[in-house]
């Protein structure tokens, strides 16, 4: 009898790891089978929830953030470059300038939920972003997104034109900090099991076969 895993992937559009953390896990579950009934729910986290709608240069914010230095950013993109590509997923490191606000990204991955479409918005969203060097606060790139994974434009333009789902987000970012998720991704399993960080899939696989076994 298969197991049942309920799977809280907290994390931002604008954090490379989650984007590293969601494709492993990914090809963690693939590599389970149905050996799980498993609810994936992608939930929300802004690294940066001030950001105004400008945005800032990727080096300037980084050094101002983490007190990075040009060598230490240069270091950190190659690591990201190479576990990317562990993974399959492309970082077009040069076509990516800028960081931006992404609540209203995390708004349309609420509604997209509903549509059962929430973890195929997030992977194209990763790619817009990182492959693309997109603007993931542009409704334009938002619904380009939605499109892309066959939700229907008009309704998605319908929840970017108004402020739908934005207490629902709210109250779901607030939940995640009270808890004390402060750094993503996390991943969160059966609302008690927390592993932390973009973890390899051998890492993902081994934890939730763990968990499954004392289930």
């Amino acid at each position: 009898m298969s197991k049942s895993l309920t799977i809280d992937f907290v994390s931002d559009v604008s954090c490379p790891w989650c984007a590293i953390g969601l494709k492993s896990l990914e090809q963690a579950l693939q590599n389970i089978g149905d050996e799980a009934e498993v609810a994936l729910h992608i939930q929300p986290f802004e690294l940066n929830p001030q950001m105004g709608p400008e945005g800032q240069n990727i080096d300037e914010h980084l050094s101002e953030k983490y007190g990075s230095t040009p060598q230490q950013q240069e270091q950190a993109r190659a690591m990201i470059r190479a576990r990317g590509a562990e993974v399959g997923f492309d970082f077009a490191m040069g076509k990516r300038d800028r960081i931006y606000n992404t609540f209203d990204a995390h708004r349309l991955l609420h509604w997209a939920e509903g549509e059962g479409k929430q973890v195929a918005l997030k992977g194209e969203l990763f790619a817009a972003y990182f492959s693309r060097g997109e603007d993931p606060s542009s409704h334009e790139v938002l619904l380009n997104a939605a499109e892309a994974v066959g939700l229907d434009r008009a309704a998605a333009a319908a929840v970017l034109s108004s402020q739908q789902f934005a207490d629902e987000v709210r109250t779901a970012e607030q939940f995640f900090q009270r808890h004390g998720i402060n750094s993503v991704p996390a991943v969160i399993i059966n609302q008690r099991h927390l592993i932390a960080g973009g973890q390899p899939a051998a890492v993902f696989e081994k934890a939730l076969r763990e968990i499954m076994a004392q289930s």
